[in-house]
């Protein structure tokens, strides 16, 4: 992969202005989940994707902490004058099996069709969020905070494989 496992000041700025522009809404209309769904669903997908080594879903979560760390740095340049090049403590999730990546490879489908039959601003959202998770998952606090989600999620792919391999049905 030649994307870059290392988030910037710059790329956690936008990171979180696209975080506070979501949270925002929620928190001054009546905080009704249903406000934040659409944003949380792309979050957790990009968490879970944060958690494949290599492929489509690796590529593309190293490649939105590039983007990130080259736009975040044009806008807080832009804004302040001051360089926002100084690099943060680098996160990983690791860890994910065979059987956990059946499960992500699932969740990003269904987010995929959920995304594909939204509203223009619930695509919005979806990708917002998605964005959002990739960059954070980059960071050693989030990363840190979601290190159980690879074996969760492996562990529900041995519980759906089991299941259908009649493990304790017979």
């Amino acid at each position: 992969m030649t994307g870059t496992t290392t988030l910037t000041l710059g790329g956690l700025l936008l990171a979180l202005i696209i975080l506070y522009a979501n949270l925002r809404p929620w928190w001054t209309g009546g905080r009704e989940i249903k406000k934040l769904a659409a944003f949380l669903k792309g979050f957790g997908v990009a968490a879970c994707a944060a958690a494949c080594p290599g492929g489509i879903l690796g590529w593309a979560h190293a490649h939105t902490g590039s983007l990130a760390n080259g736009a975040g740095e044009q806008v807080g340049e832009g804004a302040t004058g001051a360089t926002h090049a100084a690099s943060l403590t680098s996160g990983q999730l690791a860890g994910l099996g065979a059987t956990g990546a059946f499960i992500v490879a699932l969740a990003v489908f269904a987010v995929a069709l959920t995304w594909k039959e939204a509203p223009k601003a619930d695509k919005r959202r979806i990708t917002g969020g998605a964005f959002v998770g990739s960059v954070l998952c980059l960071t050693a606090g989030v990363a840190g905070l979601l290190s159980w989600l690879p074996g969760t999620l492996n562990a529900a792919g041995d519980g759906i494989v089991a299941a259908f391999q009649g493990a304790g049905v017979l």
